[in-house]
């Protein structure tokens, strides 16, 4: 499907101007969409009065436990049977720093069950997070 220019034959070559534009158009709704896919999981974390920020590099992983008891690596769910082997694929073996983050009504038997199967996967340093005491408990993400 060539284009005729006008008895001198036809032109074998593709105009590639539209695909571009599509590719841009795509790019464009990429970029405005993708922070919002980062959505934090609901999490009332406690307070505390001396609070380091959580690292924003990619090497990193967060552990959640929210108040139904429900245990989410990253954005992943995952049982309290499974979570010794998913620790040890997705943390120890790419060498991440993991931290956990747990609804402050979690009750305690819980996350000391959790600290010790993280302890058990092989993890020596496990950050906490927890909110400052000044900041207002509105955001819930659990990532301030």
């Amino acid at each position: 499907m060539g284009a005729s220019l006008g008895g001198k034959g036809f032109v074998s070559e593709i105009n590639v101007t539209p695909f571009v534009d599509v590719m841009l158009v795509l790019l464009i709704i990429f970029m405005v969409t993708a922070p919002m896919m980062t959505e934090g999981l609901d999490v009332d974390l406690p307070q505390t009065r001396a609070v380091d920020t959580l690292p924003t590099e990619s090497d990193n992983m967060v552990l959640t436990i929210r108040k139904d008891g429900a245990i989410f690596l990253d954005s992943y769910e995952v049982t309290v049977d499974e979570l010794q082997d998913k620790i040890d694929l997705l943390v120890k073996q790419q060498n991440k720093q993991l931290f956990l983050q747990a609804d402050k009504d979690v009750s305690y038997g819980l996350v000391v069950d959790v600290m010790g199967r993280i302890r058990e996967a092989g993890i020596d340093k496990l950050g906490v997070v927890a909110l400052r005491e000044d900041v207002p408990a509105a955001g819930k993400k659990g990532n301030k």
